[in-house]
């Protein structure tokens, strides 16, 4: 991989990378917020460096054959042997660059200085996220060529959505895992292998129920499976109509449900976590807890996501579970305890 000069320090870089994370993903940014040195950096270049290839596949604006060629050349710029440099990547970029940028453009606009960074990692960090990072760069492309004649992303069945959801989040999975089972012994290191799937299409499967709307609105992107669709009578073109509402919610909780399909692996996910080299069982069930919240919110107002654009956990909630783990008193085996409170009322309520 090419990465690109930079007469930027180490520390600058990743002290930029560690601000880019705050303005793209306030969720994301939590788990960062809650993990040490040196995972809290290597997870943070991690994103950052899938997070370039999911603005791309998402941008409306951008056709698709022009898409997928980006997406290809991006996976060759992180390919360990091939000549194909940031730098080109950035120049194809430039055209497409929105003139009023969101965070996550300027992290596209800033790829060199993403892989900058990511090629100041140690041999073993840059092994671990390799791989997984460029099957879900060039899942996604296959993904856009797949479905160049929409516009955009129009998934046909719930199978074809499980194979999106693995480029998209399962990769991911695979690049924390990698990380940490280097410190993990053989029974844990195997349990996190044989759930990291199941922990992040949980993650994803509940982004694909409460974002319906803002997918289709924002991105083009109908996720909802055209055949659940087609069960309702409702076309891609409907899921964001207000007057459709009762007929979408009937998909957004089958999705839901099959999202809920996968807790109890993810909960095993969470158990087997090694906490060292800088990595805390807060990171990871935080973002957990909180899906169980959304999938209990889903399951009690699923029109929301047509007639509200989306279904949010309330704040209070989301800052009363992270002040329980700041306060160190969350441990492995209170976790399930917390996902049972949490499926039944918001946690800020019951704390009362």
């Amino acid at each position: 991989m090419h990465s690109g000069r930079s007469t930027r320090t180490v520390d600058e870089n990743l002290q930029w990378c560690h601000d880019a994370v705050q303005g793209v993903s306030r969720t994301f940014a939590i788990t960062i917020d809650a993990l040490k040195e040196p995972m809290s950096s290597r997870i943070c270049v991690g994103y950052l460096l899938c997070r370039i290839a999911d603005t791309v596949e998402d941008a409306g604006h951008v056709p698709a054959a022009e898409k997928a060629d980006l997406l290809r050349r991006y996976d060759r710029v992180l390919a360990p042997t091939d000549p194909t440099t940031v730098e080109s990547f950035r120049a194809a970029v430039d055209p497409w660059l929105p003139d009023e940028r969101s965070n996550d453009w300027d992290v596209v606009a800033a790829a060199p200085r993403v892989t900058s960074t990511y090629a100041s990692l140690p041999g073993e960090t840059r092994d671990a996220l390799r791989d997984p990072v460029r099957e879900l760069v060039g899942g996604m492309a296959t993904f856009v060529e797949r479905h160049a004649d929409t516009g955009g992303l129009r998934i046909g069945t719930v199978e074809e959505l499980e194979e999106y959801c693995w480029y998209a989040a399962g990769t991911v999975g695979d690049l924390i895992t990698n990380l940490l089972v280097e410190s993990a012994d053989a029974e844990r290191a195997a349990t996190l292998e044989d759930n990291a799937r199941s922990f992040a299409l949980l993650l994803q499967l509940v982004n694909v129920a409460k974002d319906v709307s803002a997918d289709y609105d924002e991105e083009n992107n109908v996720y909802l499976p055209a055949t659940w669709l087609a069960d309702e009578g409702l076309a891609a073109d409907e899921v964001s109509d207000p007057d459709r509402a009762d007929d979408v919610a009937r998909v957004v909780e089958r999705v839901t449900e099959h999202a809920a399909g996968y807790l109890d692996d993810a909960q095993a996910y969470l158990e087997a976590l090694p906490e060292t080299d800088g990595n805390t069982l807060a990171a990871w069930a935080i973002p957990y807890l909180l899906a169980v919240a959304t999938i209990r919110e889903l399951r009690d107002r699923p029109t929301d996501v047509v007639t509200e654009g989306t279904v949010k956990v309330p704040r209070a909630e989301v800052h009363a579970l992270i002040q329980r783990f700041e306060s160190g008193a969350v441990a492995a085996d209170d976790v399930g305890d917390l996902r049972a409170r949490m499926a039944a009322a918001p946690l800020h309520e019951t704390d009362r």
